[in-house]
């Protein structure tokens, strides 16, 4: 889903697809066929990997620590590790011309200020093998309550290259949020509005969601802007996610491996 968005984007920087080494892509499994769906079809680059993942604490990041793996695609002079539940909007190739950092981070913005918490959603990563090494050593040591997030902070909260979280990141949270002066930055701007591969219960949504506010032409509570966006978020991320199958299914007969 990344890599399509990224496609017709027009983003031109190797996009690269870290994945289990036990699957094939050779097989006719369907990990297979959407592997080589998104060779054929994106120009994605596969690469093999051992997953890294943690058998205690949090089921939901037991296996976040595998993103840092992308310190040993050091054929690259700088990668971009995007999170793989993200949704695309527009080209980030002007993030690969930031100064010369290590490590790349914007903060994450909804988290105390004061504390200076950088967000591993989106890191901008020059990889050695020295880097490498430092990460897979943090990851052997975690604890039960230590994932991706707390490593990078960890390793590089002193010297990380700081971006702007406008435009990278927005958490699909904010919508349901009354206030919006963390993101802004401050009270005076204006606003303007579980994983989502999981489909939640109808009672799960109608919790989550935000409600609609008073609109002043009605006198109703029935400008509901921003909660359709949220809604259409996820409704969006799965319609994209299915029609990654579709193709697969559709074509895959007529096709030559």
């Amino acid at each position: 889903m990344l890599f399509e968005s990224l496609h017709r984007l027009g983003s031109k920087a190797d996009r690269v697809l870290m994945y289990p080494s036990e699957w094939s892509a050779s097989d006719d499994l369907e990990e297979s066929r959407m592997l080589r769906y998104a060779r054929d079809h994106y120009g994605v680059k596969l690469k093999p990997i051992e997953i890294q993942m943690k058998s205690r604490g949090n089921e939901t990041w037991s296996k976040s620590y595998t993103k840092l793996l992308a310190f040993n695609q050091t054929e690259y002079d700088r990668v971009l590790n995007l999170d793989s539940d993200a949704t695309i909007l527009q080209t980030m190739d002007e993030l690969f011309l930031a100064p010369s950092s290590p490590v790349v981070m914007p903060l994450a913005y909804w988290k105390d200020q004061e504390r200076g918490v950088f967000t591993s959603a989106l890191i901008l990563i020059q990889p050695s093998a020295a880097a490498f090494d430092r990460t897979m050593d943090a990851i052997s040591s975690a604890n039960s309550s230590t994932f991706d997030m707390e490593i990078m902070n960890s390793m590089y909260k002193e010297t990380t290259l700081t971006i702007p979280h406008r435009p990278y990141i927005l958490l699909t949270g904010e919508f349901r949020s009354n206030t919006h002066e963390a993101y802004l930055g401050n009270s005076e701007e204006t606003w303007d509005s579980e994983k989502p591969w999981i489909k939640p219960r109808p009672s799960v949504v109608e919790e989550c969601q935000s409600s609609c506010e008073l609109n002043p032409a009605t006198g109703q509570k029935d400008d509901c802007r921003v909660k359709n966006l949220w809604l259409g978020v996820y409704e969006d991320f799965r319609t994209r996610r299915d029609a990654c199958y579709i193709p697969i299914h559709i074509h895959q007969p007529h096709q030559v491996y």
